[in-house]
């Protein structure tokens, strides 16, 4: 049976958000070893290699392919996936296919991430010439340089380099091909989804003057240049580059403090702050990325959900410290007063009848603070 899709690795929780990643020419997705393993945490994260490169057939591609030859692959990928929209991360010429991706179906994109890439790879002679030799010629005289295409003298990784030796010649002169024919300066202003872009200081292929051009051009675009780093970033400086694609992927999470103030209001979190100390401020980073950034940000639920679910358990725990703050987050949340009754009264089963007697006590204070607070409220409007 003809194959039709690309040879690709998914890890991580199939519910979890999808992020695609894509490889550098000649390598495959081992390209992605030493971060993949890492997002998977809290990404459904497929790595896919292109034609002829890794596990992929050869003939997904033809000469005088183009890189939106290759994002169609790419959407076909998540299509039988059942992903209609994704992340998306490419080194080089995988990066070239998110921006394809970006301009022609922004639709399809939750974020990207560029690495070591441009949107303009020269004006297409040299790689015509390399198409056409290791078409006549084959791979193995290409691999004999790629440590110094790739890296930072000394360093290596021969998984890799032996991937680009054992490359389809044929498909990888169509991926040269594709490069040749690759441009798209005029478009960059067009990209609308959250972008990064990553350059290595010591890429000779890409240098960061080609991460700058499109940094410059994409409307809010951050751009990160990392010291020591060649054309392969991601195998040569894994952590620096798991780092910025954290950031990136988790952008939402950036609102983390927003939710937080929303939910609880303006005064507690003010005075949290206030009692912060060197001692206990990566705790409260903790708590604002992670349960404000991440969980009451995911979509699933609905804020009025997760009151009643953080109700129950706070009960379920005897924490009426913590109950008290989100009786008063429930009614922000827009539950009734009847409403966390019910809540509560359901708890005296599940939980406990003292647990439950002790939380009414805790409830019936709150609501009768926030009873007391309108009706000074109404009084003084009443005055005016």
């Amino acid at each position: 049976m003809t194959e039709t899709l690309p040879h690709h690795l998914a890890e991580g929780p199939a519910s979890a958000p999808p992020l695609l990643l894509g490889p550098s020419l000649g390598t495959s997705y081992a390209l992605w070893d030493a971060v993949a393993p890492e997002l998977s945490a809290a990404h459904r994260v497929v790595r896919w290699d292109l034609p002829g490169h890794g596990g992929s057939a050869p003939g997904l591609i033809g000469p005088g392919a183009t890189v939106g030859d290759l994002a169609a692959l790419v959407l076909a990928l998540a299509d039988a996936l059942g992903h209609d929209r994704f992340a998306y991360a490419g080194v080089s010429l995988g990066g070239a296919v998110g921006l394809h991706l970006a301009v022609h179906h922004p639709e399809r994109l939750t974020s990207l991430a560029v690495l070591c890439s441009s949107a303009h790879f020269g004006d297409g002679t040299a790689w015509r010439e390399r198409a056409r030799r290791v078409r006549d010629e084959g791979m193995a005289w290409l691999a004999e340089s790629a440590d110094a295409r790739w890296f930072t003298p000394g360093f290596s990784v021969p998984r890799l380099v032996r991937d680009h030796r054992e490359a389809d010649p044929g498909a990888y002169a169509a991926c040269c091909d594709a490069l040749a024919a690759f441009d798209l300066r005029d478009r960059l202003g067009d990209i609308a989804v959250p972008t990064l872009l990553v350059a290595g200081r010591e890429d000779p292929a890409t240098p960061p003057a080609h991460l700058r051009e499109i940094a410059d051009a994409v409307p809010g675009a951050t751009l990160l240049e990392l010291p020591g780093a060649s054309h392969l970033a991601p195998a040569q400086c894994p952590r620096a580059v798991l780092s910025a694609l954290r950031t990136q992927l988790d952008w939402p999470a950036a609102g983390g403090m927003a939710v937080r103030r929303e939910v609880l209001g303006d005064a507690h979190v003010d005075r949290a702050q206030a009692r912060q100390t060197p001692f206990t401020a990566r705790f409260q980073d903790f708590v604002s990325r992670y349960a404000w950034g991440e969980i009451w940000t995911d979509p699933t639920l609905s804020r009025r959900e997760r009151s009643m679910i953080t109700l129950t358990a706070l009960v379920a725990h005897g924490r009426d410290d913590e109950l008290a703050m989100h009786v008063r987050a429930a009614r922000r949340n827009g539950l009734t007063a009847q409403e966390i009754g019910a809540v509560l009264l359901q708890t005296a089963v599940y939980c406990g009848v003292p647990a439950a007697n002790s939380a009414f006590a805790t409830a019936q204070r709150v609501l009768a603070e926030e009873h007391g607070e309108h009706g000074e409220e109404a009084r003084s409007k009443g005055r005016g």
